[in-house]
């Protein structure tokens, strides 16, 4: 206790050092200390004894609470708001916060409103929270300029005003209130209630960041990761993200783990990673938990794990996390920690597309082009691919160029094919430069070019994909676009076979049954062709 007994001591000082019957305010920050100090010291066995050891500060606070002293009304509405040296309890808090406001003392209007917001001892209200708001910041109260300027920003009690809320972050950033120096650069950010402007936006997160705000840290270091408003600077956006994580903000804490994950500004470290994206986790971020839903899909600094998975990804969806919700999907489509069960894939495609989540869009896209889980819909298909390309989504643009190849819900149109397939292999869509790559090797929507469907199909196979490793094994074989090369076109079906593609299954079992590229073996070809055949 003897933190609180110097506390109480430097109190006494400065009390008689003021004259003042009423405390002075540098004595009440010293008796707030000493509250503050023996609460961490007491809570958890909390008992009347132990009030008593503060009784001269305190019972003098409620005292001239009682005889109807505001600023002691609102100090003691704080210590039942916050349970310091008295159990917390929110409606004893908002009773006497209302009495100092009845007496127009701004900082429990604003903290009346507060708990009108959020129903902390009194019903919750938006409307009377904006009223009280309302009043404090006509007094000039940074916290419920802010406040109300949130309520504007959001339609939180109040018709929805971006320019309104401006205004008020604008009087209360003009105090160096921080919070609404970070909320006024988002504005600019976004261009809300003020022309969008990211140099704008960056100069108001610095003043908010230098007073240490989290938010403020976290949406700088956003934009130096991203290069909006100021150059773009991963190392300085994880000194940065660092400084927010430090606060225990969820955000920076995913950010950085993502930092660390990739390599982004720091040395990359998996472990470090997953320490991150477990502390925002825990908090409940739904980022958070999707991405060490990730690392425990794919084994990331922590064993693979599929049902630890499916655990993160279902709290995440559980919060309507569109990303969650279509990795979610993704295991229930591959039997990945939970049975194999393609309606429940769809139904979390369905739930994270109807928030225009463009992967989802396209995983749907698939069901309904295939039946899975759902009835085959051609159209419905198209129609949610469609809706993915206007994201810019490879595999929805290669998809589409496969509907237009096919002539599946839209009208069969060789150039339109080729021209969706050009779209996704220009975003490194493996796929779709084999996709594209056999449009020029039968001529389909482009002049027959064997040399530019070689070029395509090499650059699939740096990717590992079987499908072109299978068409450049073809090309081999038949000497398009290279050199014959019985050997080389043997290697290629080979690696595509390993990968299961069933064409090159049959072309190997082909392979070994002729002698082509290979020592004759008819037991090996009757084991390729057996698996093609499975």
């Amino acid at each position: 206790m003897e933190k609180v007994k110097e506390f109480l001591k430097l109190s006494s000082q400065c009390e008689r050092e003021s004259g003042h019957e009423i405390p002075s305010a540098k004595a009440a920050i010293f008796n707030r200390k000493a509250a503050e100090e023996y609460y961490v010291q007491v809570r958890g066995h909390f008992n009347s004894s132990h009030v008593k050891e503060l009784t001269p500060y305190y019972k003098r606070v409620l005292e001239l609470a009682e005889q109807g002293n505001a600023e002691k009304q609102h100090e003691a509405g704080e210590c039942y708001f916050y349970g310091t040296v008295v159990p917390q309890d929110y409606a004893k808090a908002a009773e006497w916060y209302q009495k100092a406001a009845n007496q127009h003392f701004a900082n429990a209007q604003t903290n009346l409103g507060y708990c009108y917001e959020f129903g902390k001892g009194v019903p919750q209200d938006h409307v009377k929270a904006a009223e009280w708001y309302q009043k404090a910041a006509d007094q000039g109260n940074a916290c419920a300029q802010t406040n109300l300027g949130c309520c504007y920003e959001y339609g939180i009690g109040v018709a929805q005003d971006y320019a309104k809320a401006v205004e008020l972050y604008q009087k209360a950033a003009n105090q160096d209130y921080a919070r609404a120096q970070t909320n006024l650069g988002y504005c600019y950010e976004k261009g809300r209630g003020v022309p969008q402007d990211n140099a704008k936006a960056v100069e108001w997160y610095k003043k908010a960041a230098e007073q240490g705000n989290a938010c403020a840290q976290y949406n700088l270091g956003d934009c130096y990761f991203y290069g909006r408003g100021v150059p773009q600077d991963y190392t300085k956006a994880v000194e940065l993200f660092q400084k927010s994580a430090d606060q225990n903000y969820a955000k920076a804490q995913t950010d950085l783990g993502y930092c660390y994950e990739y390599g982004k500004g720091i040395s990359q470290d998996y472990t470090k990673a997953v320490e991150l994206y477990q502390k925002a986790a825990d908090q409940g971020n739904a980022c958070g938990q999707t991405n060490i839903g990730l690392c425990y899909e794919f084994g990331t600094g922590v064993s693979k794990d599929y049902a630890k998975a499916v655990e993160w990804y279902q709290k995440a969806a559980s919060q309507d996390y569109a990303r969650a919700q279509t990795n979610l999907g993704y295991c229930y489509e591959c039997g990945k920690g939970v049975p194999k069960d393609y309606a429940k894939a769809a139904e979390w495609y369905q739930k994270a597309a109807s928030q225009d989540y463009a992967r989802a869009q396209t995983h749907l896209g698939y069901f309904y082009f295939h039946g899975k889980g759902v009835p085959q819909d051609y159209a419905k298909s198209v129609e949610l691919y469609q809706k993915a390309v206007s994201q810019g989504d490879a595999w929805a643009q290669n998809n589409l160029g496969w509907c237009y190849e096919c002539g599946k819900g839209v009208p069969k149109d060789y150039a339109k094919a080729a021209e969706w397939y050009q779209k996704a292999a220009n975003q490194g869509n493996a796929y779709a430069m084999t996709n594209l790559g056999s449009c020029y090797y039968y001529g389909k929507g482009v002049p027959q070019d064997y040399t530019k469907a070689v070029e395509l199909y090499r650059k699939a196979v740096d990717q590992n994909d079987a499908r072109g490793q299978y068409y450049l094994g073809l090309c081999y074989e038949n000497g398009k676009g290279v050199f014959k090369d019985h050997v080389k076109a043997f290697e290629l079906y080979q690696k595509a076979a390993e990968q299961g593609n069933k064409d090159a299954q049959k072309k190997l079992g082909n392979c070994y049954e002729k002698g082509i590229g290979v020592r004759r073996d008819l037991n090996k070809a009757s084991e390729w062709y057996k698996k093609a055949s499975e």
